[in-house]
C-alpha cells in the first residue's frame, strides 16, 4: 500500500478505541486503510482487521514519509490523550501535503489548535455522544443527529395528533416548521414521504429541520 495507495485509500494514525473504530468502519465501506500506531502490541492486535498495519512515530515527517503516506490523499487521526503527538502528527501530515486530514480533538482549545496546524476537519465524538445520548434519554427521540449549522435530523415516535391523517391533514410542517422526510412502520420498508403519506400509531417519523425546532416537534405526545 505504502507503494501503490489506491484512490480510496485512508490512512488511520492511532489505534484506540477511536481510530480502531474508525478504521473498522472504513473497511467494512470497502477503503484500503492502513492503520499506524506506535505501539507494537496494538499494531500487532490489529494487524488482522486492517488492509495495512505499520509501526512507526506519527509526528515524524520522515517516518509518515517512508510509509507512502504522501501519495494517500486522505488521513484520520485518532490520537487524542496526547495532545502533543496529536498536533504534531496533524503538521506532519500537513508538511507531506495530504489533502483531506480529519482530527480527533478532545476539547475546543485543541480542536482550535488542531485547525491552525493544518486539520481540514476536526471532530470532538466524546462531545456529539453525549449530546446526542442526553435528547435520547430526555425525549420521545429514537435517533438524533446534529450538524454544525444549527440544523438536526431526527428519528421520532409520530404524535397523536397525526394519528390517522394524511401528513397534508395534520400539517405538521406548518405547525412546527419542520420536514417529514419519510415513514417507518413496523416491518414494513422505509417510505419517503409524500403530502397524502397517512401517519398511524405506532409510526416512526424520520424529520429534518432547525435543531431547536426538530427538539420541540420530538416533545409532543
Amino acid at each position: 500500500m505504502a507503494r501503490h495507495p489506491s484512490a480510496n485509500s485512508v490512512v488511520v494514525l492511532g489505534l484506540g478505541r477511536f481510530g480502531t473504530a474508525v478504521a473498522g468502519s472504513l473497511v467494512r465501506l470497502g477503503h484500503d486503510v492502513l492503520g499506524v500506531d506506535e505501539n507494537p502490541d496494538t499494531v500487532q492486535r490489529c494487524a488482522d482487521a486492517f488492509t495495512h498495519v505499520a509501526q512507526a512515530d506519527s509526528t515524524s515527517t520522515e517516518a509518515l514519509r517512508a510509509l507512502g503516506i504522501a501519495e494517500i490523499e486522505r488521513a484520520v487521526v485518532g490520537i487524542g490523550s496526547d495532545i502533543e503527538a496529536s498536533v504534531l502528527t496533524v503538521l506532519a501530515l500537513e508538511e507531506l501535503g495530504v489533502r483531506d486530514i480529519w482530527a480527533k480533538a478532545t476539547s475546543a482549545k485543541h480542536g482550535r489548535i488542531l485547525e491552525r496546524t493544518g486539520a481540514h476537519h476536526v471532530v470532538y465524538p466524546e462531545a456529539a455522544m453525549g449530546e446526542r445520548v442526553a435528547h435520547l434519554v430526555t425525549g420521545r427521540m429514537i435517533d438524533f443527529i446534529e450538524f454544525d449549522d444549527g440544523f438536526a435530523i431526527v428519528k421520532t415516535r409520530a404524535p397523536r395528533e397525526s394519528h390517522g391523517k394524511t401528513l397534508s391533514e395534520s400539517a405538521l410542517r406548518t405547525r412546527y416548521g419542520i420536514t417529514v422526510v419519510g415513514l417507518k412502520r413496523g416491518r414494513a420498508d422505509f417510505t419517503y414521504a409524500r403530502a397524502d403519506t397517512i401517519v398511524e400509531a405506532g409510526d416512526i417519523l424520520i424529520v429534518s429541520g432547525a435543531t431547536n425546532l426538530v427538539e420541540t416537534f420530538a416533545a409532543q405526545e
